[in-house]
């Protein structure tokens, strides 16, 4: 055999450190959210950015089903930095948005995603929780890390009931 030739190892955090670093929810421990409907891998692995005290980090969310129809009663948005859901299968999944009206979310819409399909919420943008449904799923989440408050809940007096298309 003539050339320059390498044999493949596995790949470990401590092999692979000089490169960067794997990304493994194993690494981990989950944190609860959505009130223990979910549990999220945080800060998985960090691409550095430039300014004061910002980064993009990326997360694992392992996703518990919500029954449908659903009942909308927390509604959340972040001021300092987009956040993006990416499902690691085909399943669809709920999207819930509002508008904002004075600092405060405005009436909900509703979108199912197709096979596939994940979200970048805008920065500031009022949206329910992660809601799959059917299933259990995994989503690969990329949102700000760094300082400063960039999480706003809201508990609506009244929830909103959301169902798919025809039921």
């Amino acid at each position: 055999m003539t050339g320059r030739h390498i044999v493949a190892r596995p790949l470990t955090p401590e092999a692979f450190a000089p490169f960067g670093k794997v990304i493994d929810k194993a690494a981990v421990d989950p944190r609860p959210m959505n009130a223990g409907m979910a549990r999220r891998f945080h800060d998985l692995a960090e691409v550095r950015t430039i300014g004061e005290g910002a980064r993009v980090v990326i997360g694992l969310v392992e996703a518990q089903p919500y029954p449908l129809p659903l009942k909308v009663g927390l509604i959340e948005r972040h001021p300092l930095g987009a956040q993006a859901f990416v499902p690691l299968n085909a399943a669809p999944f709920l999207v819930v948005v509002c508008p904002d009206e004075d600092g405060r979310p405005g009436p909900p819409q509703a979108f199912v995603t197709a096979s596939g399909q994940g979200v970048c919420y805008a920065l500031g943008t009022w949206h329910g929780v992660l809601t799959p449904f059917g299933a259990s799923q995994e989503f690969l989440v990329i949102d700000r890390g760094g300082t400063g408050l960039n999480l706003e809940e809201v508990r609506l007096d009244e929830p909103w009931t959301v169902a798919l298309p025809g039921t």
